[in-house]
């Protein structure tokens, strides 16, 4: 297979599933027949809830949902073959993942912009929205722990018995000089445009400049050389600042300037398709490995393995925390909701099909290094092997390697913002909001301050001291979070009378995926326990895989009795 013919293949697929299915699900689900304004007019408060242009909102939208997943997921399910990842692709994303984003931006919009738990709460029951608010918070936690580590690492400079080896850290020092000059540009764009009403062309243009001006600074000026753990504590400090800071200040403007660094990616890696469009190697990618594969750590099975790695290249149930905790507090109309989500949902599918592509040539390149390895060595290598442009494949690797990285910390501060959001929507009754408390301990415990102290304190604590012990289990709770984002909004749909079958497969389905792969994670763990010598690692991930196993049959349960009981109602 040739990549440029399996690039256009699906681009043609995902357009027409955009232009139909986009439509049809508008059509059926009565988007834009609300007159009224959206949570981002009615509950303006200059601090979450802040009307943002579609391109503005689309820039934070897609950087906050993309981040590394659509690289690396792809990556790890690169053992079983190329078809079936691309296969689940695009399935995945026009009719589960698209439809999970959009519906959850939706569902969100007509609840006062609150979140997933929120329409639990209000469609089947207040328990059902509290272990919902658990689980999704712990599982931010997760995220805010292991984003955090990775950026520090990332920034952290590399010391050889104690004394700063320069040369080996001039990489991290660069990312890190180059992501901080980020943030002053972006909080000086905000200001611009929310606060001098600069032109949003003239803005852009000029950010944009800036954007290059900083990477080219970072790269030739990158002074501020420190260890991984101080870089932790200032990344403590800042995610803290930007979790309660205003929108407009920084996650708005950053968020659509970044989006420029994703959509040159996403340029650069068409370009190198088209120009070198080389070949898939079926000795080194094979289009399909088989449904069980040794990847030399044991044997990986295509079901439910291949559903839960690739994730936000199909599905993912972060996305509909983002949908239903930050965009939708943005969304200027409800006409923007499919552009936003459902686009969004499928322009990260096109960067999953680069990655595939990008890694079919890194096998060819010797480029097998990791994830950043093979992803930024695939995609310059296909550039340079373009007549006239051999010279530029040095810098492409080392620019991709700076946007990959940049992402993580834009999903980082997202997902601390979500996370206090979860924490302050748990000590709500249903129908209220945080406004709605004046006095009383649940005042403190909605404090936007303290949900942001406890959150970050718990972050970073969990970042510091062994993560990745339990990070095994993040695959399958994630995609647990987007079938329970699937079943609230179905249950939701079936109380206001409008169609929602178009979830009940993709939901059934990711709950089978999960509760199959929590359970195959549970065997592992024992075996590992009952070999001896175990840490805490294989023994939290025991408990905590059954305890989600538990969560999805309850929550399951209280879904299908909800539905049941709407369509006795309706018979």
């Amino acid at each position: 297979m040739n990549t440029l013919v399996l690039l256009l293949i699906c681009v043609a697929i995902l357009i027409g599933g955009y232009i139909f299915y986009g439509r049809w699900l508008c059509q059926q689900w009565g988007v834009g027949d609300n007159k009224e304004e959206t949570p981002a007019h009615t509950m303006s408060d200059g601090v979450d809830y802040v009307p943002a242009k579609a391109p503005v909102l689309m820039g934070h939208h897609f950087s906050s949902i993309a981040g590394a997943g659509p690289i690396t997921g792809p990556i790890g399910a690169a053992m079983f073959g190329w078809l079936p990842v691309t296969l689940w692709v695009l399935v995945g994303g026009i009719f589960f993942g698209g439809v999970h984003d959009f519906g959850a931006l939706f569902a969100s919009i007509r609840h006062k912009g609150q979140s997933i738990g929120e329409i639990i709460s209000t469609n089947m029951s207040r328990r059902a929205k509290r272990l919902f608010l658990i689980f999704a918070y712990l599982t931010l936690i997760l995220v805010v722990a292991a984003f955090a580590s990775i950026v520090a690492s990332t920034f952290g400079a590399t010391y050889d018995d104690g004394v700063l080896n320069a040369a080996a850290s001039a990489s991290n020092a660069s990312v890190a000089m180059v992501s901080l000059l980020f943030i002053v540009i972006a909080v000086i764009f905000g200001f611009c445009v929310y606060r001098r009403n600069t032109p949003m062309l003239i803005s852009t243009v000029l950010g944009v400049l800036a954007i290059v001006l900083c990477m080219a600074i970072g790269m030739n000026y990158h002074p501020i050389y420190l260890s991984a753990k101080t870089w932790m504590i200032i990344v403590g400090i800042y995610i803290a600042i930007a979790s309660v800071t205003p929108v407009w200040i920084l996650l708005q403007p950053r968020d659509y300037l970044s989006s420029f660094l994703l959509y040159a990616m996403l340029i650069v890696a068409f370009i190198g398709v088209v120009g070198a469009h080389p070949n898939i190697d079926p000795e080194l990618f094979p289009a399909f490995a088989g449904f069980a594969v040794d990847n030399g750590n044991g044997i990986q099975y295509l079901f439910p393995i291949l559903f839960t790695t690739v994730a936000c290249g199909a599905i993912s149930g972060f996305h509909s925390l983002v949908s239903s905790g930050t965009t939708s507090k943005q969304l200027d109309k409800e006409t923007d909701a499919k552009p936003i989500a459902y686009g969004g949902m499928l322009l990260e599918c096109v960067l999953a099909v680069l990655t595939l592509c990008a890694i079919a040539y890194a096998r060819q390149t010797g480029h097998t290094a990791g994830a950043t390895d093979i992803f930024a060595g695939g995609i310059a290598a296909m550039v340079a092997a373009i007549p006239g442009l051999a010279g530029l494949e040095n810098i492409l690797y080392t620019l991709l390697i700076l946007t990959y990285s940049a992402f993580c910390l834009t999903s980082l501060d997202t997902a601390t913002r979500l996370a206090r959001f979860m924490f302050q929507e748990f000590w709500l009754e249903p129908g209220q909001t945080v406004g709605d408390i004046k006095d009383g301990w649940k005042k403190v415990m909605v404090n936007p301050y303290f949900a942001t102290i406890i959150t970050v304190i718990l972050g970073i604590a969990l970042g510091m001291t062994g993560y990745s012990k339990i990070w095994g289990l993040f695959g399958a709770a994630n995609q647990l979070l987007a079938g329970l984002g699937l079943l609230a909004v179905a249950t939701w749909l079936g109380n206001v009378g409008k169609n929602n079958k178009m979830f009940l497969f993709p939901m059934a389905f990711m709950m089978v995926v999960t509760i199959c792969s929590l359970i195959l994670t549970v065997k592992n763990q024992i075996g590992l326990i009952a070999a001896g010598g175990a840490d805490w690692g294989p023994w939290a991930q025991t408990i905590l895989g059954i305890l989600l196993i538990i969560l999805a049959i309850i929550l399951v349960i209280e879904g299908i009795q909800t539905l049941t009981k709407k369509k006795s109602k309706t018979a």
